[in-house]
């Protein structure tokens, strides 16, 4: 302990440029470290919208950004954790169904294919502009979501508090081509989803949250799942494994105070989520459950960007050991390629 108080080793980011600062008895000597990748990464990086970059430029960009958030430097190529086999499944699994079920208008046909219509959130309208939406038709609550990202939605509460001219400009700036969220780190079940704006009916749990239960499917098998509760305001995440008991970890939000009930629903969620997911190798299937009723959320290919760092990290091996990733990359060929 008290040689971690006088010395300490860590890696700092500054405009991309990464240092090596090595602390001793409170004095911070800065390194840079390796300039000619850095080079590198600044050219990849000057290309990130240019859809022919390269693997090999796309990595180094995933390897500076996931050493800043996850605090290890990552072996995509023979990955060992959760994270790492997340970036692994971008670079390498561009399955065409995956687009579908990532667009969240179109991800709405094969929920009511797979598992019925019952389990749809009713849609309320689909635009492919801002300027079409007829904001007088639409009831005093709803959701406006754009379909080809994660965070680009709009909760509305009350309409006659709502900025429309605001909400415009946003739906507008969200739908641009390079807003898409595949150019910030590649996550490629976006890339090629078409943009569109839709708007659901807005629900609510009677104590006024909204549970958000988030299933993990390994190869089509759910083995856990994390719970966002308080997400108008303090937003927790609580995980448990399919026998509802609570996971000693954190990844990114801390856990709630006093844990969250079991819902009733939890066996026909599991069923449900499995059904979903079970042609691929990854997926997180979500649901809410009002009263008796179960509403399906969206299907993720990449949570939290595979870029959230679990405390302890010991976490991020085990729920990576869950993980069978394919023998071979799916670049659009039917046999896949060796790697």
């Amino acid at each position: 302990m008290l040689l971690k108080k006088i010395f300490s080793i860590k890696n700092e980011y500054n405009n991309s440029k990464k240092y090596k600062v090595i602390t001793i008895a409170g004095i911070k000597i800065k390194i840079r470290t390796d300039k000619a990748k850095e080079k590198a990464l600044a050219k990849a990086k000057a290309k990130r919208y240019d859809p022919k970059l390269s693997t090999k430029e796309k990595k180094l960009i995933l390897e500076e950004q996931f050493e800043r958030y996850v605090g290890y430097k990552p072996s995509i190529d023979k990955p060992k954790t959760f994270n790492e086999k997340i970036q692994w499944l971008k670079l390498y699994n561009e399955d065409p169904l995956l687009t579908k079920c990532a667009d969240k208008y179109l991800v709405r046909e094969y929920v009511k294919e797979k598992i019925g219509e019952q389990y749809l959130i009713p849609m309320l309208g689909v635009w492919d502009k801002a300027e079409d939406i007829d904001f007088d038709k639409l009831p005093d609550k709803f959701v406006l979501k754009v379909n080809w990202g994660s965070g680009q939605n709009i909760i509305v509460k009350d309409k006659s508090k709502l900025d429309i001219q605001d909400t415009v400009q946003k739906l507008n700036k969200w739908m641009e081509p390079h807003s898409n969220h595949y150019f910030y780190s590649f996550e490629w079940c976006y890339k090629n989803i078409q943009p569109k704006i839709i708007a659901e009916e807005f629900i609510q749990q009677l104590n006024n949250d909204l549970y958000d239960y988030k299933f993990f499917s390994y190869n089509g098998k759910i083995k856990n799942l994390f719970v966002v509760s308080d997400r108008f305001d303090k937003k927790y995440f609580d995980f448990y494994d399919t026998g509802w008991n609570k996971l000693p970890f954190e990844r990114v939000y801390h856990n709630s105070p006093a844990g969250i009930p079991k819902p009733h629903n939890l066996n026909k969620m599991i069923a449900l989520a499995e059904t979903l997911s079970k042609n691929f190798p990854f997926a997180r299937v979500d649901f809410y459950e009002l009263e008796n009723q179960i509403y399906f959320g969206e299907i993720t290919f990449y949570p939290g960007n595979g870029m959230e760092a679990f405390q302890p990290v010991e976490w991020d091996y085990k729920l990576g050991d869950m993980l069978t990733l394919p023998e071979r990359a799916n670049k659009g060929n039917k046999n896949g390629i060796k790697l």
